[in-house]
Order: structure tokens, then C-alpha cells, then sequence
């Protein structure tokens, strides 16, 4: 069973909008439709689940359903940090006892243009390793500064990637390393595949895609209503 948790329980503060986000229409859909949309589409993903604040799933379930979202099974309720509310969507999928060599995807709401050739990637990479993560090349000259006052050491761009969601694992194997996590472990947790690397997980690299950006600052999501009002022109 390959399964996927959508992340949506960010309040999406940087942006500076009265709603999360995530949940701003862009094109007459929010702007989470886009990704659950893709992922019905994929061959590669079996059930999705969505984090979410409380106040926002009968919404959003309206939303999956006018939308016809098929694979989409429930909520879990979104934490005090990004890895919580990562933990809370393995949990949901953990209570309904996962065949052996099930696989999980983990995506951000925020990113709305995954592509299905991404998430298929990132599936059949899991064939020979315990994860993988998308990323892509960083382009410009890369400097330490460990006071961020003066240039303290330089850093080969040759061998830095910037890493990208959708992000899978072995399901058993990320939920366990997970569940060995004390509370303030877990919030110091800055990115998915982190904390696979640190338990001693083999993560593999895919290549990720320029167009898959996350949507965190209001030059992003002009970005993207641009994007979709020339799609639909």
C-alpha cells in the first residue's frame, strides 16, 4: 500500500493573509486542491491523508469532495510543529495496520504544482533505499559566515542541494525512528528526510523540479496565480 499525508496545518504568517495559505483560491480552487488532485491522478499513491486544523476539515472535506477525490481517507490533527503534525499522519495511517512494505509520501499543501512524474520518482526510488528526496541544484557561489557579519569558510555548490517535498520513506522504518523521538526532539526537527539521516537511513537523492516550489511569501503566490491565469489563457 503506498500512502500519502498531505501537510496542511500551517497558518501560512509570512504571507501575511487573513487564511492559511494553503487554502487561498487560485484559479476558483484552493490552492490545496492542486496537489490532492495530482496524487488521485498517480498510479503510484493508494490512500491520501490530510493534516489539518480542526476548524478547516469540514471545509476541506467539502472541498475533496466536490473534487472527487477518491483516495482521500480522513484527517489527522495538526501539532505544535511540522514533525507532529508529520507524526499525527503516520499515526492515522498506523491504526489501520499497514500490509509490510507499505511506502508513505509526505508532501507540503503549500507546493501545488508536484507533478506526477515527481511523485513516481520519489515511489520507485523507495525500491533501493529507505528514502528519497527531490532536490535541486544550488546555482550561486556558497559562503559560512558563523556570525553572520563575515565570510567565515567556503562551501563547494557542487555537493549542496536544496531538498524539496514530496519526500517518501519505508513506512515502518520512518514511523519507528519517529516513535523513538522524545517531545523536544521532535520540535527541533527542521525537515522531513533530517530526521531519517540522523537515525542512520539510507536516503537517495532524485532530481526534483524548478516549477515545484513551495508557496511561502506573496511574490510566490503572484507567482503562481500568474502561472495559472496563462495555463488558463
Amino acid at each position: 500500500m503506498n500512502y500519502a499525508i498531505i501537510l496542511s496545518g500551517g497558518t501560512g504568517t509570512r504571507l501575511g493573509s487573513e487564511i492559511p495559505k494553503q487554502y487561498i483560491e487560485v484559479g476558483n480552487k484552493p490552492i490545496i486542491l492542486y496537489c490532492a488532485e495530482t496524487m488521485e491522478k498517480a498510479e503510484c499513491i493508494d490512500q491520501i491523508c490530510i493534516v489539518a486544523a480542526k476548524e478547516w476539515q469540514d471545509t476541506v472535506r467539502e472541498w475533496m469532495k466536490k473534487a472527487k477525490i477518491s483516495k482521500f481517507k480522513g484527517f489527522a490533527e495538526a501539532g505544535k510543529s511540522r514533525q507532529h503534525s508529520l507524526i499525527n499522519g503516520l499515526e492515522f495511517f498506523a491504526e489501520r495496520n499497514p500490509e509490510e512494505g507499505s511506502k508513505v509520501l509526505i508532501h507540503d499543501a503549500a507546493r501545488p504544482n508536484v507533478s506526477i512524474e515527481l511523485l513516481t520518482r520519489c515511489m520507485e526510488g523507495l525500491e533501493s533505499a529507505d528514502g528519497v528526496l527531490p532536490v535541486i541544484p544550488v546555482k550561486d557561489t556558497m559562503y559560512l559566515s558563523e556570525d553572520k557579519k563575515k565570510i567565515s569558510g567556503l562551501l563547494n555548490r557542487d555537493q549542496i542541494f536544496s531538498g524539496q517535498a514530496p519526500e517518501s520513506f519505508d513506512f515502518a522504518k520512518y514511523y519507528k525512528i519517529n516513535l523513538e523521538l522524545s517531545d523536544e526532539e521532535i520540535s527541533l526537527v527542521r525537515g522531513t528526510a533530517e530526521i531519517a539521516y540522523r537515525k542512520g537511513l539510507e536516503v537517495a537523492l532524485t532530481e526534483g523540479e524548478e516549477i515545484n516550489y513551495k508557496i511561502t511569501t506573496t511574490a510566490d503566490l503572484e507567482k503562481f496565480k500568474d502561472q495559472i491565469e496563462r495555463n488558463d489563457g
